[in-house]
């Protein structure tokens, strides 16, 4: 099974992350709608924090629709099942479950691993578990 790594010491804050997300998902030039968020650890400058989907599955357990469903470890949503009821967003304890204003849907990281290409420094990874 995969897991994905964020080593935040090595993230430089230049979102190239959240841009490639959100090109790749939604055919946007916005990284403000990307399933994933880097945060500034203010007041200390150059200091970040990449928050993304633990796959912890409290979403799953309040979709009442079955919208929401586990594949090869990774929770994803089945649209066509989604009613933009957002329980799965209220559910979430990491608040990493966003609401794309432009479809209504949810939108959460599937850990389709493209974060982890264009990550210059070595943040994000993914690694095989046993």
């Amino acid at each position: 099974m995969v897991k994905m790594s964020i080593k935040n010491v090595l993230c430089s804050g230049c979102r190239a992350c959240e841009l490639v997300c959100a090109l790749n998902k939604l055919q946007e030039n916005n990284p403000t709608k990307a399933a994933l968020k880097v945060e500034g650890k203010f007041p200390k400058p150059g200091k970040y924090y990449v928050n993304y989907c633990k796959q912890c599955g409290n979403c799953v357990e309040v979709c009442p629709t079955l919208a929401l469903y586990k594949d090869g470890g990774v929770f994803k949503l089945r649209k066509e099942l989604c009613t933009s009821c957002y329980l799965c967003v209220d559910a979430c304890p990491k608040q990493v479950l966003f609401i794309n204003k432009d479809t209504t849907l949810p939108l959460k990281c599937d850990w389709c691993r493209d974060c982890s290409v264009v990550c210059a420094h070595g943040a994000i990874t993914f690694l095989e578990e046993a």
